[in-house]
Protein backbone atom coordinates (compact mmCIF):
# COMPACT_ATOMS: atom_id res chain seq x y z
CA UNK A 1 0.00 0.00 0.00
CA UNK A 2 2.75 2.41 0.83
CA UNK A 3 4.72 1.99 -2.29
CA UNK A 4 1.15 2.29 -4.56
CA UNK A 5 0.98 5.75 -2.73
CA UNK A 6 4.31 6.38 -2.97
CA UNK A 7 4.18 6.08 -7.20
CA UNK A 8 0.95 7.90 -7.19
CA UNK A 9 2.64 10.75 -5.59
CA UNK A 10 5.79 10.80 -7.44
CA UNK A 11 3.56 10.60 -10.52
CA UNK A 12 1.36 13.45 -9.41
CA UNK A 13 4.16 15.23 -8.52
CA UNK A 14 5.87 14.77 -12.16
CA UNK A 15 2.09 15.43 -13.97
CA UNK A 16 2.65 18.56 -11.87
CA UNK A 17 5.67 19.79 -13.03
CA UNK A 18 5.32 18.83 -16.61
CA UNK A 19 2.01 21.17 -16.20
CA UNK A 20 4.40 24.03 -15.08
CA UNK A 21 7.16 23.66 -17.61
CA UNK A 22 4.10 23.78 -20.78
CA UNK A 23 2.58 27.07 -18.65
CA UNK A 24 5.73 29.02 -18.30
CA UNK A 25 6.09 28.54 -22.42
CA UNK A 26 2.54 29.78 -22.76
CA UNK A 27 2.21 32.32 -19.88
CA UNK A 28 4.54 34.80 -18.78
CA UNK A 29 4.07 38.29 -16.39
CA UNK A 30 5.42 41.61 -17.09
CA UNK A 31 5.20 45.03 -15.62
CA UNK A 32 4.35 47.79 -17.18
CA UNK A 33 6.70 50.92 -17.17
CA UNK A 34 5.49 54.37 -17.99
CA UNK A 35 2.35 55.95 -18.57
CA UNK A 36 1.01 55.14 -22.01
CA UNK A 37 -1.45 52.58 -21.55
CA UNK A 38 -3.47 54.93 -18.89
CA UNK A 39 -5.86 54.41 -17.54
CA UNK A 40 -6.32 50.93 -18.76
CA UNK A 41 -2.89 50.26 -16.86
CA UNK A 42 -0.79 52.31 -14.33
CA UNK A 43 2.78 52.12 -13.90
CA UNK A 44 3.84 48.86 -11.75
CA UNK A 45 0.94 46.82 -12.60
CA UNK A 46 1.91 43.74 -13.52
CA UNK A 47 -0.21 41.82 -16.40
CA UNK A 48 -0.08 37.92 -17.61
CA UNK A 49 0.61 37.18 -20.93
CA UNK A 50 -0.45 34.85 -23.36
CA UNK A 51 2.90 33.68 -25.62
CA UNK A 52 2.51 33.38 -29.21
CA UNK A 53 -1.37 34.82 -29.48
CA UNK A 54 -2.68 38.08 -31.26
CA UNK A 55 -5.96 39.57 -30.01
CA UNK A 56 -8.15 41.16 -32.40
CA UNK A 57 -8.55 44.81 -32.99
CA UNK A 58 -9.20 46.69 -29.25
CA UNK A 59 -7.25 43.74 -27.62
CA UNK A 60 -3.81 44.33 -25.65
CA UNK A 61 -0.49 43.31 -26.82
CA UNK A 62 3.01 43.05 -25.41
CA UNK A 63 5.54 43.84 -28.54
CA UNK A 64 9.13 44.61 -28.59
CA UNK A 65 10.30 47.55 -28.35
CA UNK A 66 12.94 48.96 -30.87
CA UNK A 67 15.53 51.80 -31.12
CA UNK A 68 13.49 55.11 -30.77
CA UNK A 69 15.79 56.83 -32.52
CA UNK A 70 16.67 54.29 -35.45
CA UNK A 71 12.76 53.07 -35.65
CA UNK A 72 14.70 49.03 -35.62
CA UNK A 73 15.30 46.16 -33.62
CA UNK A 74 18.76 45.00 -33.13
CA UNK A 75 18.58 41.76 -32.22
CA UNK A 76 16.23 39.09 -34.09
CA UNK A 77 12.41 38.52 -32.72
CA UNK A 78 11.77 37.44 -29.81
CA UNK A 79 8.07 37.40 -29.75
CA UNK A 80 6.06 35.10 -32.14
CA UNK A 81 8.77 34.60 -34.69
CA UNK A 82 11.18 33.38 -32.37
CA UNK A 83 13.61 30.85 -32.58
CA UNK A 84 14.10 30.31 -28.72
CA UNK A 85 15.19 33.63 -28.38
CA UNK A 86 15.42 34.97 -24.25
CA UNK A 87 13.03 37.34 -23.44
CA UNK A 88 14.14 38.53 -20.12
CA UNK A 89 17.20 40.57 -21.77
CA UNK A 90 14.19 42.76 -24.12
CA UNK A 91 12.54 46.05 -23.73
CA UNK A 92 8.95 45.42 -23.88
CA UNK A 93 5.94 47.74 -24.35
CA UNK A 94 2.65 47.22 -23.78
CA UNK A 95 -0.07 48.70 -26.55
CA UNK A 96 -3.55 47.93 -27.34
CA UNK A 97 -4.25 46.58 -31.44
CA UNK A 98 -5.71 49.64 -33.53
CA UNK A 99 -5.90 47.96 -36.97
CA UNK A 100 -4.90 44.73 -38.21
CA UNK A 101 -3.35 43.62 -41.48
CA UNK A 102 -5.75 44.87 -44.64
CA UNK A 103 -7.50 47.58 -42.20
CA UNK A 104 -6.79 51.07 -43.56
CA UNK A 105 -5.75 53.37 -40.64
CA UNK A 106 -4.85 57.41 -40.47
CA UNK A 107 -1.61 58.33 -41.10
CA UNK A 108 0.00 61.38 -39.38
CA UNK A 109 0.72 63.19 -42.36
CA UNK A 110 -3.53 62.86 -42.76
CA UNK A 111 -3.32 60.39 -45.71
CA UNK A 112 -4.63 56.57 -45.26
CA UNK A 113 -2.87 53.48 -45.96
CA UNK A 114 -3.34 49.80 -45.47
CA UNK A 115 -1.55 47.87 -42.21
CA UNK A 116 0.63 45.36 -44.97
CA UNK A 117 0.40 41.60 -44.17
CA UNK A 118 2.08 40.43 -41.03
CA UNK A 119 1.42 43.98 -39.09
CA UNK A 120 -0.66 45.51 -36.65
CA UNK A 121 -1.00 48.85 -35.73
CA UNK A 122 -0.55 49.51 -32.11
CA UNK A 123 -1.83 52.41 -29.95
CA UNK A 124 -1.14 53.47 -26.39
CA UNK A 125 -4.21 55.01 -24.31
CA UNK A 126 -2.52 57.78 -23.58
CA UNK A 127 -1.52 59.40 -26.78
CA UNK A 128 0.82 62.24 -25.59
CA UNK A 129 3.23 60.31 -23.75
CA UNK A 130 3.24 57.30 -25.86
CA UNK A 131 6.11 55.64 -28.51
CA UNK A 132 3.82 53.68 -30.96
CA UNK A 133 2.40 53.12 -34.37
CA UNK A 134 2.08 57.21 -34.75
CA UNK A 135 5.64 57.20 -34.53
CA UNK A 136 7.00 54.11 -35.65
CA UNK A 137 4.29 52.83 -38.28
CA UNK A 138 2.93 49.26 -38.16
CA UNK A 139 5.03 46.54 -35.78
CA UNK A 140 5.68 43.66 -37.22
CA UNK A 141 3.82 40.55 -36.02
CA UNK A 142 6.79 38.71 -35.16
CA UNK A 143 7.76 41.41 -32.30
CA UNK A 144 4.48 40.62 -30.30
CA UNK A 145 5.89 38.48 -27.57
CA UNK A 146 1.42 38.04 -26.78
CA UNK A 147 -1.86 39.22 -25.68
CA UNK A 148 -2.73 40.68 -22.38
CA UNK A 149 -4.55 38.06 -20.83
CA UNK A 150 -5.63 39.63 -17.18
CA UNK A 151 -4.11 41.78 -14.38
CA UNK A 152 -2.24 40.04 -11.95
Amino acid sequence: MIRTGLLAAVSCAGLAAAVLLVLRRRLVSVTVVGHSMLPAYRPGDRVLVRRATVPERGGVVVVEQPSTERRAWDLPPAGLGSTRQPVTERRWLVKRVAATAGDTWLTEAGGTERVPPGHLLLLGDNAAVSFDSRQMGPFPVDRVLGAVWRRL
